[in-house]
């Protein structure tokens, strides 16, 4: 027969063993709960549930003051004590603040350090009273307090046990506000990216009806004039044409960041795609006397790209390469089969990059040249383009560069037929 001091130990070791089990089963909740809302309502009532108590409240270091604000409370409306502040100094949950330390009364309401705010606010009047420290690494972000407890007083055993709650707690509420915080900031860029491309799309479709009145013009001048007037009319149709190429960037940057861009695949020789690329780009070359060099062969390698699309690519990569070659250097253009890949490559012997920038140059907008100094021009937006673009097809775009003043390549790998 089994004693009645067995069955009281047996009876502890029980309690115990499911104490335990509620504490893991608070942990994996925790980690696995990132409303913030819900956490906290989760905190006050499982210490209301574990410690036998009438309720339970967190209060969190309001960051822009001085001072500790209600989070939660068993019970209560959050938003009702959120309008209470609770001083740090004069207040008990701001001596567990300030000391770190966990706090004790069992006749809290005779403490001169109670704050009776609270409980004239909500109509709740506190006898016991347990308040622990909620640590984050080596800072305390606010206090869990246990009030009333049900049958007896507040011990250390239950400072211990709310402490590992604390503990908990801490890590989870300070995730929660890490995610909360990181929605924020993607939101707002969303938001900014939104108004940037609103204003790219309109910019680039209000400026073209105006540029091709203006490039009509030019061209009929320069058809029907001689000598002066005639060069006259050549430089504006060369700046209109510059700004047209902008207008025809801005708006490919904008319709690949809105997934607009439509890509229409054909197998074709890669050959053909640099061809056409080059075709494209000669003349600008051969105003700064620079040399193409062709390094592909000519048995056809066969891809499946879009070649509209693919060409752009090409073609941004070529006027980069011209933008910071120096006059009468060489560009190379090349293609070589890498098993079931094809490798493409521009080569120039112009200013190089800095070995921390080449991840850089592909984002848009960016210039290695500092703004107020810059002498090469364009709205660093080509080379996000071509990224956007190969990727879009399966492809990988990397930049290469033994740094300033040593050249660049840029290379390219797509799939092959």
């Amino acid at each position: 027969m089994t004693s009645p001091a067995t069955m009281d130990m047996l009876k502890h070791l029980k309690g115990r063993e499911e104490l335990l089990l509620r504490l893991v089963e608070l942990s994996v909740t925790l980690n696995s709960t990132l409303d913030l809302e819900e956490l906290l309502q989760l905190i006050t009532a499982t210490a209301t549930d574990v410690l036998g108590c009438e309720a339970a409240s967190i209060l969190l270091l309001d960051e822009r003051n001085p001072r500790l604000y209600f989070a939660a409370a068993t019970g209560s409306d959050p938003a009702r004590l959120a309008e209470i502040p609770v001083p740090i100094d004069n207040s008990l949950a701001g001596t567990i603040f300030r000391t770190n330390q966990p706090l004790i009364l069992n006749d809290a309401d005779q403490d001169p350090r109670h704050f009776p705010l609270v409980a004239e606010h909500i109509e709740f009047k506190v006898k016991t009273l347990l308040g622990v420290p909620m640590p984050i690494k080596d800072q305390t972000m606010g206090v869990l307090e246990a009030v009333n407890k049900h049958n007896g007083s507040f011990n250390e055993s239950d400072a211990a046990l709310l402490s590992v709650i604390a503990a908990h707690a801490a890590i989870a509420i300070n995730n929660a506000r890490l995610l909360k915080s990181r929605q924020q900031a993607l939101e707002k860029v969303r938001a900014m990216n939104e108004v940037r491309n609103n204003f790219l799309a309109l910019a680039s479709h209000e400026l073209r009806t105006p540029l091709g009145i203006i490039i009509g013009y030019a061209t009929f001048l320069q058809s029907n004039s001689s000598g002066e007037s005639t060069d006259h009319a050549g430089r504006v149709l060369t700046a209109a044409s510059q700004m047209r190429t902008l207008l025809d960037q801005m708006n490919n940057l904008t319709m690949l960041q809105t997934d607009e861009m439509l890509l229409r695949k054909l197998q074709l020789p890669v050959q053909d795609i640099l061809h056409f690329a080059l075709d494209e780009i000669k003349y600008t070359a051969a105003r700064r006397d620079l040399q193409l060099v062709l390094a592909f062969q000519e048995e056809p390698i066969l891809i499946n790209v879009d070649p509209e699309k693919t060409i752009l690519a090409l073609v941004n990569l070529l006027n980069n390469a011209i933008r910071f070659s120096p006059e009468k250097s060489e560009i190379t253009i090349g293609a070589v089969e890498q098993g079931r890949q094809v490798m493409l490559w521009v080569q120039d012997r112009g200013v190089g990059i800095p070995v921390d920038k080449l991840h850089k140059v592909f984002e848009e907008f960016y210039q290695v040249e500092v703004p107020n100094t810059r002498q090469y021009g364009g709205l660093g937006i080509g080379l996000t383009i071509a990224k956007g673009i190969i990727e879009g097809q399966g492809g990988s775009i990397w930049a290469e560069s033994e740094g300033k003043g040593r050249g660049a390549t840029f290379k390219i790998l797509l799939p092959k037929v």
